[in-house]
């Protein structure tokens, strides 16, 4: 068990945020201790890890909400919550590829300041 300041530490996402997460049901299944002091476990640990991929690639937060939502309901939402995932993995493979695609640009830059350096090259924009 991990406290939202060893959570926070690790991550790098502040106690308010965590806090924000677990009141709008974005974060579910933090324990708490008899204090009433949040308790992070392995399961919602996982959680996190989970939501900040999400969070990271892009996905809002009404989305993984929607996709908590429906995970709690069940069996019966699979269907639903992989078409979500779907979704989301191919707007990260056209992010992604545009991405490359971007450095592929900034290493021809940089290949053409080498030759430069090496007088091979006249400089271009």
């Amino acid at each position: 068990m991990s406290t939202i300041k060893e959570i926070s530490e690790k991550t790098g996402i502040t106690p308010y945020t965590l806090r924000f997460y677990e009141r709008e049901g974005i974060l579910p299944y933090v324990k708490r201790d008899s204090s009433g002091h949040r308790l992070y476990d392995k399961e919602s640990i996982d959680w996190l890890d989970f939501i900040l991929a999400l969070r990271e690639t892009g996905m809002p937060l009404a989305e993984i909400k929607q996709y908590v939502d429906l995970y709690q309901e069940g069996e019966s939402t699979l269907k639903r919550r992989k078409q979500m995932m779907l979704k989301h993995k191919e707007k990260v493979e056209k992010d992604l590829s545009e991405t490359i695609k971007y450095l592929e640009q900034i290493n021809y830059k940089l290949a053409l300041y080498d030759m430069q350096e090496k007088g091979l090259a006249k400089m271009m924009p």
